[in-house]
């Protein structure tokens, strides 16, 4: 029974949270492919010399930029 409860839970999650979701996924590969191609040689960049902390801030970039087109957050005002 408490499994069902968290499955039912977990898949309303991900339905509510799709585009952040594929966002960081997207960002997550794109971040660490920059680090493996253009990457920072010498060490002293922040984000690219280290392929962990590219990927994170990639998935962070793609979730954000997802965000954007994420319909449910928008709220209108009405005027009358």
């Amino acid at each position: 029974m408490k499994f069902a409860i968290q499955n039912i839970f977990m898949k309303n999650w991900m339905q509510k949270n799709k585009l952040y979701l594929i966002g960081a996924l997207v960002g997550a590969i794109a971040g660490f492919l920059y680090w493996k191609y253009v990457g920072c040689l010498t060490g002293t960049c922040a984000i690219t010399s280290n392929p962990i902390r590219s990927t994170i801030y990639g998935a962070v970039m793609g979730s954000l930029v997802l965000s954007i087109f994420n319909k449910s957050q928008k709220k209108r005002v009405q005027h009358d």
